[in-house]
């Protein structure tokens, strides 16, 4: 536990689950998809669904898409912030199974026809677990940083992925490994101990067999 847990971040509120968790839910799914949102289908479920509004949920998720952090001041006006981007949005209520009550998916397509689906929950004191991505199991919270490839389950595929790091003097804080079926499109999180440089995440882009790679930094106060 650090002074974080025991004071809770610096925030836009009202509430640090509400807006806050919704925030950095909305600016996770920016950068899982890499480019400037064009069109966004949110889902709420549980409490979301019902007290969005009045926490300012709305507001949180679309501006952590534009790019805001929990801290912004902007957030209050995101919904007029998305209108000048061109940006079109709609909420909906969502089904999930024996899901968080804070949970949201979002079913977001980007400017250059990108389109990412990431469910993820608000489990308090503006934290958050990013549950799945595009249906894969994913189970990460941004506290580290954390490299997302989404790759074709090839033999040696994770070898490959693990010598780059090592040449690029990373070590593995952990990794895990989601596919969807033998053969087909698989998903490695890998949480490092170091910064990963664009020009690693250039190198493992050009890897054949791996279709897109996504970097998270690690938490600031600002996330």
């Amino acid at each position: 536990m650090d002074l974080f847990d025991i004071l809770g971040p610096v925030m836009v509120g009202p509430s640090s689950s509400h807006t806050a968790g919704a925030a950095r839910i909305g600016l996770i799914t920016r950068l899982l998809l890499g480019c400037e949102p064009a069109q966004a289908r949110i889902g709420l479920y549980g409490s979301f669904q019902k007290t969005y509004r009045g926490h300012g949920t709305d507001k949180a998720l679309v501006g952590g898409l534009l790019g805001m952090a929990v801290d912004d001041e902007r957030l209050r006006d995101s919904l007029r912030y998305a209108s000048d981007a061109g940006l079109n949005y709609s909420f909906y209520n969502a089904e999930a199974r024996d899901a968080h009550p804070n949970t949201v998916i979002m079913d977001v397509d980007g400017v250059d026809g990108r389109h990412i689906c990431v469910q993820a929950a608000s489990v308090g004191g503006g934290e958050i677990v990013v549950q799945s991505i595009n249906g894969l199991e994913a189970g990460f919270n941004g506290h580290e940083n954390t490299l997302i490839i989404t790759q074709r389950d090839a033999k040696g595929m994770i070898a490959q992925i693990s010598s780059v790091l090592s040449a690029n003097s990373l070590n593995i804080a952990t990794m895990r490994v989601f596919r969807r079926s033998a053969g087909g499109e698989a998903m490695v999180i890998i949480e490092l101990d170091g910064d990963a440089e664009q020009s690693l995440l250039e190198c493992l882009e050009r890897m054949p067999g791996v279709y897109h790679v996504a970097y998270l930094a690690g938490r600031t106060e600002g996330q």
